[in-house]
Formats: structure tokens, C-alpha cells, sequence
């Protein structure tokens, strides 16, 4: 055939340039691939950077607790501040970024460090026994009154989730738990450069054979990328961005900087309603320790959770965990880490996992309340460190009393009845400030997640206390009410709104003429809503408003009887308008937020008001202690307790016990979900409880001072307390008595008589209770 030297020219003319065009146009694309990565590579660089600034963690909102403050006389040993100091992130490695301390004799030396709350400033705490004896702080050594210890990380919220973390030092990683996680994660973490390409190579043939996805070859570099920057999908598209990512990371830290990276954040599964990130918090979570101190077949177990966290979970699936665990010792045994010997004995060693209900520093109802607190208000930042106002060791007290109060009550109610398992709730908070110091909404947050600190329940005689205080406000048809007026605990009907009304008293017994002291001590049902009647339903309605009480009150005689409905948190609120001299506070769970960097953006005031006469205060708060001294409350001295307080007791269909000491109000429920009756006065249900924890509590000063001292126009008489007149030389039950100046009695109990001279006034300085000595 003969060819066309033209026709081919044109041809290839065309060909070649065709692929001029695509070469150009290959370029272009190439070079538009390369922008497109440098760009991307330049911003994933700088996300890189701003995360390993922030150790790895981002800029999600971390919760806190309030700083601890220590005193000397406060009766706490050097092991458990120890404990609280680890628990803040503290160590005796004198490069942690928080801080470090040092045992020295019996004295502990704190060094705050560059990321503490408090900014380098030392102390030296020494102890006698079991209580702080002095503390010196600051580069003098001076003598301080006190010392705030390091707030407690307590979670963290990262895109809504709930998260707990607790960051470590590389040099705090034991050598057993790094030879599990490389032998069961990546063995050849310290020989390669980001990616085990024989891995992945080995995981792509097994998932090309059965069809999933079984192995995924990813070293720790990877999984640290995949965890820090990737979403969890699985794609190959992410495990290229791994890689990426990874090579990235490979470049900019070294493998111990990226080891202390991974084991910081790590997910190993759920306690309650948070993530658990990190060996230190794993550690702390299921074992009660500090990761250092954990033995070998622990570091198995955790090292074991890294692939399945949930599927392994040790709390739910304890012989998948087991097993699991063994095999990471066989892991262990074949690449020459452990003997044989080890490995058997690792294999054969209990689970030792601490049980959920144990873990008192969690505090997953407080937790789940703050972050509610934060999120509803709008003055407050969203991001950063958030200080709640929770006390660990308030809040440890209080898991630890309602342990041991419950068991009481379990005991009491076997042997009337069997089944339900009743439940609890303790709130403590400071009444000048409203700050929530501890919460426990159940007995058990892994079996409920039900907090029953803000459940609507009948508070019963819980409530009494601002029936009298309306009483001794308003009067009675014009006349002054005190706490020696009389009025009758009998049977009565009363009539409200054409409806006929007939309380009864504790197993129907009636004391008669009594006082109004008395009624409130006896919690009196009949006598309290004569009293209710006579006040005014109406003002003892008001009250209850002024005190922070619901809307859904009604004035009716039930409302003296606590027929209502309030949450726990509510009647603590409450109980500020006594224990303050007057003011009713709200509580609160945010005491500041902070930037990273620990600049201020946000300080909450407490939210008060005037809500009772500062006058009328003490004298309830005379009554209140009269509760705990003759009356339904007296049972607490019985249990060692004799630090200055009031209370009231309360029963309804369940049991109450509110309270204060200086400086502290708690409030505890116990009753069953389904509202049946405990059968339980307060006093054999809540009040246990109450006593436990306060007598916790006051290992501190500033629990155990004196309450509130006699404000002026208060004078002091000694009474007749069966007849509430002025008593004479013949009176038998006679005692002093508290009134408003110009209120006091005027008339002479009939068995003698009785100069009016009698009545002296009281020392404005004075206190109507006064405090034990120091042990």
C-alpha cells in the first residue's frame, strides 16, 4: 500500500500536538496537586502544631474542681493529700508542668508548676499524725492561715461528649505497660518511620481473604493521627490521611514525645456517661491507682482494651477482658519481655477491678449538673478551663457516708421487708455562696444514671422550719408570734375552701399545749398547721417563695406538712435563708472560666437576696438547734457527732434530714423510684447519713466553728417551757428563751410570782451555741 508522506505528516502533527496539550495539561493538574497538598499540608501542620501546644487535646472544655483548702488543726493525713495532689496532676518528677512535691520527714513540700492554677507558688505542709500541724508558703516561708491545693480535673467536653483524661509523663509510664502496649499494638514502633509496611501489607492480604475488615495495620503513630484529626469512619481514604498525618508527626516529635501523646489519649471505654482517654485515667478508673502503680497483668489488661475498648470492657465483660489480657502476656512471653513464670502467674491473678460505686472522685451527677450550668448560662464562655465549685474531699465524704448509711438502712428495712432497693441523694453547699460543694444522685451511677438531687418529692417536715419562720414574721391576727407562744397539738379538723383537712401525728400521739419551740422539735404535725393557720397560709406561702421554693406550692394547709413537691437541691437552697442570717443564695455549680492560657473571661457572683429578718434568722435557727438537742434530730449526737449545728428531720413517704454547720448545708433523701412508702422516719433514713458526712466534714475548721452570733435587738428571758410565761423560783422546766426586743413575755407563770426585771438583753457578740474545743 502505498502511504502519503503528507497525509502521515499531518497526522503526526496532529499526535503531537494532542500531546503537547495533555503534557501541558498533566502539568498543570500536577502542579495544581502540588499546590493543593502543599497548601493542605501547610494547614494540617499548623492544626498539628496547635494541638501538640495544647498536649494533644485541642480546645474543648475541661471541667475542674475547686482548689482543696488546707488548714493547720485540719485532721487529714499525709497519704490522702498525697493522694489529692496525684489526683491534680501532681508528682515527684520535678519536670511536670503542673507541679511537683517532695516528702520530706512528715512534712510534704508542693511545688506548683508552670501550668498550675496558682502559678508557682510553693508550701511546705507539716504534719503530727493524722492532722496539719502548719504550712509556710511563698519564698519567705511565711506562716499562712491556709493553702489552696490544685483543682482536680474532673472531665472534659469535646464535640458534646463528656470525656475523662489524666495526662502523665512519659517518665511516669511504667516499663511493664509499654512492653504490652508495643508487643499487642506495634512492635516495631521504635524501628519505623511512621508506617509498617509489612503490617499493612500482612492486614491487607487477611481482609482480602475473609472479605472484612479484621486487621487494620495501623502502628501507634497512625492511631494517634487517626485519633487526634480523623473522623472514625474506615475508609481507605483515612488510612492514606493516617499516613500523612503520621509522617507528619514522625517529622515534628520524637517516639517518646509521640508515646506520651498516645498514652494520654487513647480511648479505653466508658465509666458511667464519660469516655475514659488515657492509661492514667484508665488506670485511676478501674484499679484506684496511679498508673505507676500498677502490676504487670493490669498493664496487660489495659494494653488489651486498646482494640475493642467496649468489647473488652472489664466492669461488663470481665472473662472477655481476662482472656484478652492473657493473651497480651503470651504476646509479652514470646518477644522476650517476660519470663514464662510471669506470664503464668500474670494469667492466673484476679481481674481487680474497683467497683464503679467505689470511685468517689467521679462525681457523675455533679458533673452532668455543671456542665448543664455552664451551657445554660449566657455570660459565661463555652470553651476553656471551667473551675466548678465541687470539693473533691466533700465530695469523697459524702460517696463514702451514703455507703455506709445505706447499709444501715438496708439493714432496717430487711427486717420488715425484701425487694426494692431504696435510693439516695446527698447535696452539700456552702450557704454564702451557693456553691454546690458535693453531690450524689443515687447509689450507684452505672446501675442508674437517675439523679435523684433534683427529683420532685415530698419533703414533709423538711419544710416546717419556713412555716414557723412565717409565723414569727407575720404574727398571729396582728399580734407577735415567738418561739414561746403556745398553741394546741391536738386532734383538729380544719376547714379550708369547704374542705375538711385532719392531720395526724407520728404514731398518733399529741402533746397538747405546747410551744412553738417545742412543736418544731417534736415535728408536730397538727400543731404545725394550727400554727401555718394562724400565720397565714398565704404568708407561709411567700416564704417559701423568698426561699427559692417551686411555683407549683399551693397556700393550703397541706403546705404545711411539706405535701409538695421540692428537690433536694432545692431544699438546700432553701436552708441558706437560716444558716446566713437572712439572705436566701442560689445555688450554683461554676465558680470561674479560664483560657488555656489561664486568663480570667469569667467570675460568678453569688445570686441572693434579703428573704427573712436577720432577727427572725437566728431565732429559727435557735429553734433548729433545739431539734437537734431534744427533739426528732437528736439521734445525731448519738453517733458522735457534737459539732454546733441545726437540722430538721422529715418524713413523708420518704425520708429527709436538712442541715447546716458553719460554712456547710446538707441535705439527704432516701426513698424508692416508684414513690412507695420507705416506712422510715427521716430520722432512722436520712439522718445516719447526715451524721456520717457531717462528721467528715468537720475534720476542717472551717466546719466546725459556731454559728451565728445574736444580732442586736434580740433579748434573751428565762421561761416557764410549758406555759411560755416568764418563769418564777417554783418553775421546774424552766429555760432560756430568745426574743425581738419589745415581743417577750410580760406576765409571770402562775406558780410564783416574777419580776419583769428578769428579762436582760443579749450581748450583740455572743453566740447562742458554742464550739468544742479542737481535738
Amino acid at each position: 500500500m502505498k502511504v502519503n508522506a503528507s497525509e502521515l505528516w499531518k497526522k503526526l502533527r496532529t499526535r503531537l500536538w494532542l500531546h503537547r496539550r495533555l503534557a501541558s495539561a498533566a502539568a498543570v493538574v500536577f502542579l495544581l496537586l502540588l499546590v493543593i497538598l502543599a497548601v493542605g499540608y501547610r494547614r494540617l501542620s499548623k492544626d498539628i502544631d496547635a494541638k501538640l501546644a495544647a498536649g494533644g487535646l485541642g480546645e474543648g472544655t475541661i471541667l475542674y474542681s475547686a482548689a482543696m483548702v488546707v488548714a493547720p488543726g485540719d485532721l487529714i493525713t499525709r497519704e490522702i493529700l498525697v493522694r489529692d495532689l496525684r489526683l491534680a496532676g501532681y508528682s515527684d518528677s520535678t519536670s511536670n508542668p503542673v507541679g511537683w512535691y517532695r516528702l520530706e520527714g512528715a512534712d510534704i513540700v508542693i511545688h506548683p508548676g508552670n501550668d498550675s492554677f496558682f502559678r508557682n507558688v510553693p508550701a511546705r505542709i507539716r504534719f503530727e499524725g493524722a492532722k496539719i500541724a502548719g504550712i509556710v508558703a511563698g519564698p519567705g516561708d511565711a506562716p499562712v492561715d491556709d493553702y489552696a491545693l490544685e483543682p482536680q480535673m474532673l472531665a472534659r467536653i469535646e464535640d458534646g461528649e463528656l470525656q475523662r483524661r489524666r495526662p502523665i509523663q512519659f517518665s511516669e509510664i511504667p516499663k511493664s505497660l509499654l512492653d504490652a502496649l508495643l508487643s499487642v499494638e506495634d512492635k516495631h514502633f521504635f524501628n519505623h518511620i511512621g508506617f509498617d509496611p509489612l503490617r499493612l501489607m500482612k492486614a491487607a492480604i487477611v481482609n482480602l481473604r475473609t472479605g472484612k475488615r479484621q486487621q487494620g495495620g495501623s502502628t501507634l503513630t497512625m492511631q494517634l493521627a487517626r485519633n487526634l484529626y480523623l473522623e472514625p469512619e474506615k475508609t481507605w481514604l483515612r488510612k492514606i490521611q493516617e499516613l500523612l498525618i503520621g509522617e507528619t508527626l514522625e517529622l515534628k516529635l520524637s517516639k517518646r514525645e509521640i508515646l506520651q501523646a498516645y498514652v494520654n489519649q487513647v480511648y479505653l471505654g466508658r465509666r458511667h456517661t464519660m469516655g475514659l482517654h488515657g492509661f492514667g485515667q484508665a488506670a485511676e478508673t478501674y484499679f484506684g491507682k496511679d498508673l505507676r502503680q500498677i502490676t504487670l497483668p493490669q498493664a496487660a489488661l489495659l494494653a488489651g482494651l486498646v482494640q475493642r475498648p467496649s468489647y473488652f470492657d472489664p466492669t461488663r465483660h470481665p472473662e472477655r477482658a481476662v482472656a484478652r489480657r492473657n493473651l497480651v502476656l503470651s504476646l509479652m512471653q514470646q518477644n522476650g519481655l517476660i519470663s514464662e513464670a510471669d506470664r503464668a502467674k500474670g494469667a492466673a491473678s484476679p481481674i481487680g477491678i474497683v467497683p464503679a460505686v467505689a470511685r468517689s472522685s467521679d462525681a457523675p451527677w455533679f458533673v452532668e449538673l455543671a456542665a448543664d450550668d455552664l451551657q445554660s448560662r449566657e455570660d459565661a464562655p463555652q470553651k476553656g478551663r471551667v473551675y466548678t465549685t465541687l470539693d473533691p474531699v466533700l465530695q469523697r465524704d459524702a460517696v463514702e457516708a451514703v455507703q455506709v448509711g445505706m447499709k444501715e438502712v438496708d439493714a432496717r428495712l430487711k427486717r420488715t421487708r425484701d425487694g426494692a432497693i431504696p435510693q439516695v441523694a446527698l447535696v452539700a453547699l456552702d450557704p454564702h455562696t451557693g456553691e454546690v460543694k458535693a453531690l450524689v444522685g443515687g447509689r450507684n451511677f452505672s446501675d442508674s444514671q437517675f439523679n435523684h438531687g433534683t427529683a420532685l418529692r415530698q419533703p414533709g417536715s423538711a419544710f416546717k422550719p419556713f412555716v414557723y419562720a412565717a409565723a414569727l414574721t407575720s404574727g398571729r391576727g396582728g399580734h407577735p408570734m415567738t418561739p414561746s407562744t403556745t398553741v394546741l397539738d391536738e386532734p383538729t379538723t380544719f376547714v379550708f375552701e369547704g374542705q375538711e383537712y385532719q392531720p395526724s401525728n407520728f404514731g398518733d400521739h399529741f402533746y397538747g399545749k405546747v410551744t412553738l419551740r417545742d412543736a418544731l422539735a417534736k415535728s408536730m404535725n397538727a400543731a404545725a398547721v394550727s400554727v401555718a393557720e394562724q400565720a397565714g397560709y398565704r404568708q407561709v406561702l411567700n416564704m417559701a417563695h423568698e426561699a427559692g421554693f417551686n411555683s407549683n406550692m399551693r397556700a393550703t394547709p397541706a403546705l404545711a406538712l411539706g405535701a409538695y413537691e421540692a428537690t433536694p437541691l432545692e431544699v438546700a437552697g432553701a436552708y441558706t435563708i437560716f444558716a446566713t442570717g437572712g439572705s436566701y443564695v442560689h445555688p450554683t455549680f461554676i465558680s470561674e472560666v479560664r483560657s488555656g492560657a489561664g486568663k480570667l473571661q469569667y467570675h460568678a457572683q453569688p445570686e441572693t437576696h434579703p428573704a427573712l429578718n436577720p432577727s427572725v434568722a437566728f431565732l429559727m435557727e435557735s429553734m433548729l438547734t433545739e431539734v437537734m438537742r431534744t427533739g426528732t434530730g437528736a439521734a445525731v449526737r448519738s453517733k458522735g457527732f457534737t459539732v454546733p449545728a441545726a437540722g430538721k428531720t422529715g418524713t413523708s413517704r420518704d425520708g429527709w434530714f436538712a442541715g447546716y454547720i458553719s460554712n456547710l448545708i446538707c441535705v439527704v433523701w432516701v426513698g424508692f423510684d416508684d414513690n412507695r412508702d420507705l416506712n422510715l422516719e427521716g430520722a432512722k433514713s436520712a439522718l445516719p447519713i447526715w451524721a456520717e458526712f457531717m462528721k467528715r466534714a468537720s475534720r476542717r475548721g472551717m466546719y466546725r466553728q459556731n454559728l451565728l452570733p445574736v444580732p442586736s435587738g434580740v433579748v434573751s428571758a428565762m421561761i416557764d417551757g410549758t406555759s411560755g410565761m416568764l418563769a418564777g423560783p417554783l418553775c421546774t422546766n424552766v429555760r432560756r428563751e430568745y426574743f425581738l426586743a419589745g415581743t417577750q413575755p410580760r406576765e409571770v407563770c402562775p406558780h410564783d410570782d416574777f419580776e419583769e426585771s428578769f428579762i436582760e438583753a443579749v450581748p450583740a457578740s455572743t453566740s447562742l451555741v458554742s464550739a468544742p474545743k479542737p481535738d
